[in-house]
């Protein structure tokens, strides 16, 4: 790519990450190319699709997080890796109001632009996961793609804005839910009085 390319190609990215963190996933093609200065067709001429944006826009972030986890792997103990990793994901995320909904659907969807990089992603999330789980600090009836609707779940408790100051709160209860190993699990549910109908 020759350099004013790359430079306008960069610019349009700056632009979009600014427009869609202030008006959230929904904005358009047009908002953002107008607000860059430039025709729609140029905009689409770098990228054909709102998910060759979004794949362009989040692709550093996901590819980041997937080293993350890897050097959590190695330098930190298997819960506080996978509590780490889970805090870096939702804010990574929130960074971009609105995107979990196109991250959820782009995990099922093999032609989207996005596909590999969330797959990648929730793979290394996956392995934090399982080894947790067998080190016996993480309950054993959740696997990768529950980490991932927890984790996009509570992304999108932080673009509410009546929930999001009670993010850290709900944060702290679903990541010790996730750390209850599978026996106290049963444990907790043992103690539970039964409900007689």
């Amino acid at each position: 790519m020759r350099a004013d390319a790359r430079k306008n190609r960069d610019h349009l990215l700056a632009v979009a990450g600014t427009v869609i963190t202030e008006r959230g996933a929904e904005a358009s093609m047009r908002d953002i190319a107008r607000t860059a200065g430039v025709g729609l067709a140029t905009l689409l001429r770098h990228f054909p699709t709102r998910e060759a944006l979004f794949e362009a826009l989040l692709r550093s972030s996901f590819d980041e997080l997937t080293a993350t986890a890897s050097e959590l792997e190695t330098s930190s103990s298997p819960d506080d890796a996978l509590v780490s990793w889970l805090r870096d994901f939702v804010a990574c995320a929130h960074n971009y109001r609105g995107v979990v909904a196109l991250m959820m659907a782009a995990i099922g969807e093999e032609q989207s632009a996005l596909h590999a990089s969330c797959v990648t992603m929730r793979a290394a999330g996956t392995r934090l996961l399982d080894r947790a789980q067998a080190e016996g600090m993480a309950r054993t009836d959740i696997d990768g793609t529950d980490l991932f609707a927890l984790a996009g779940s509570l992304a999108w408790l932080g673009d509410q804005p009546s929930l999001a100051p009670r993010l850290d709160h709900l944060f702290g209860v679903v990541a010790s839910a996730i750390l209850s190993s599978a026996e106290s699990h049963d444990t907790e549910k043992e103690r539970r009085p039964r409900v007689r109908s």
